[in-house]
């Protein structure tokens, strides 16, 4: 199951994903990760969330962000939440709605959840965004 949150810069986007993400580490029965696009938010997640930052492994396109979050997945099959933070900043907004249809795909067949900002108008989503939010 993916979620998307989606709204204009200042929306409140990053307060309701660090809300998920702490009811994610209460309720887990796995481990939680969250990609973020610098280091914004390590103050604001707890220790026991593994924070990563896609600058520091040159995350710059879908495909990029894909084998990522893969090769997070085969080295920790435990992983029961991802979190991704400015999604449109890591792969730009090209390719958002291709790798949101993606992301639905895996996480249904890992048995994962993914949840994602993207700082956008809702109203200007496409549609295979819109189902998401």
């Amino acid at each position: 199951m993916i979620h998307v949150i989606m709204g204009l810069k200042g929306s409140g986007k990053t307060k309701k994903l660090l809300d998920s993400i702490h009811d994610a580490v209460a309720e887990a029965h796995g481990d939680v990760v969250c990609i973020e696009y610098g280091k914004h938010l390590t103050y604001d997640v707890t220790y026991k969330v593994r924070l990563v930052d896609s600058k520091e492994y040159g995350i710059k396109s879908p495909e990029m962000l894909k084998g990522f979050i893969s090769g997070l997945h085969a080295g920790n099959f435990d992983i029961t939440h991802v979190f991704i933070d400015n999604l449109y900043k890591t792969i730009g907004n090209a390719a958002g709605e291709e790798f949101v249809a993606w992301a639905a795909k895996f996480a249904a067949d890992n048995n994962m959840e993914i949840t994602m900002t993207i700082s956008e108008d809702p109203a200007e989503a496409p549609e295979g965004i819109k189902q998401y939010i």
